[in-house]
């Protein structure tokens, strides 16, 4: 349901505006935002789930394990970050069948070597074209033999040439995929150059004082990108909040500008659960009741 929804989004006439979420409560806060969907991140995982930097140190099982919380807090469709597929072509399309059960509703697989890292950090490299293809092509061939989820291919190219970039973006969407995504264009002419250059739905990257320069999503939507990911907006924004709080603390003073403490009930599903709870207060009670008027 959630591939069918997210096809439904992309095939749409306004860009789709996808936060990176670290888990599963901010999933929802996404969603509570009246949001069409969320992108669980390797940056934020890594960063929240063990306090580590985006550089391949966690691997398939503990994002596919991430992702299972993410899907099962939300109803939103999901895209989840499957980073170069952990291993050869035969692991992607494991990778992507995973995936696909944890309930995501689209996988990234990427051209990076590994360890890979955060697309806007020094020290990255891609693989050869040869080993890209073989990666994009087992994820749309997992994807074709039933694994329900829609394929993203990433080239990270651009750290050679925009041209390879292009190229490989060009080559990911002859082999099938749903959707483009080249990372980090340097200028507004290169993004418009992926758009134009490359016939296939694309994903921008909107990443706070990163390399691509950050434009509004209708100045994307105009340009001709489909899906709008940002990244660490949500993880930033979390630590900003989290910082004055205990700066307040540090010094004595009570925090200021904290969600209600109702509004945290709420979120976190007290109130779901209570009326849950409630339907199996009486359960004696009902089957007396029942029992005394069979017997009338």
């Amino acid at each position: 349901m959630s591939t069918a929804r997210l096809r439904e989004i992309l095939a749409g006439d306004r860009i789709a505006v996808a936060p990176c979420v670290p888990d599963a409560l901010s999933a929802r806060l996404v969603e509570e935002a009246g949001l069409p969907l969320a992108f669980m991140g390797g940056f934020g995982v890594a960063a929240t789930q063990w306090g580590l930097p985006d550089t391949g140190l966690i691997g398939y099982h503990e994002m596919v394990e991430q992702a299972r919380r993410i899907c099962s807090a939300v109803s939103i469709p999901v895209i989840g970050d499957g980073d170069t597929g952990y291993g050869n072509a035969i692991n992607v399309k494991r990778t992507v069948e995973g995936y696909a059960a944890a309930g995501l509703a689209c996988i990234m697989i990427e051209d990076q070597a590994w360890p890979k890292r955060c697309g806007h950090t020094a020290g990255k490299s891609v693989v050869s074209r040869g080993e890209a293809l073989a990666r994009v092509k087992a994820a749309v061939d997992a994807r074709d033999e039933g694994a329900d989820i829609l394929v993203m291919a990433r080239t990270d190219a651009r750290v050679e040439s925009l041209d390879e970039a292009i190229w490989r973006g060009n080559a990911f969407a002859e082999l099938g995929v749903d959707l483009v995504f080249c990372e980090a264009p340097r200028s507004e002419r290169e993004l418009e150059r992926v758009v134009r250059e490359i016939p296939a739905p694309q994903m921008a990257n909107m990443l706070e004082q990163g390399d691509t320069p950050i434009l509004r999503p209708h100045q994307l939507e105009a340009l001709g990108f489909r899906l709008v990911a940002y990244p660490i907006t949500v993880l930033a924004a979390s630590i900003f909040a989290v910082r004055r709080a205990l700066a307040a603390l540090a010094e004595g003073r009570v925090p200021e500008a904290l969600v209600d403490f109702a509004d945290l009930r709420e979120l976190v599903g007290f109130g779901r659960y209570d009326a849950a709870q409630r339907v199996y207060a009486d359960v004696e009670g009902e089957l007396a009741a029942a029992r005394a008027g069979a017997t009338r």
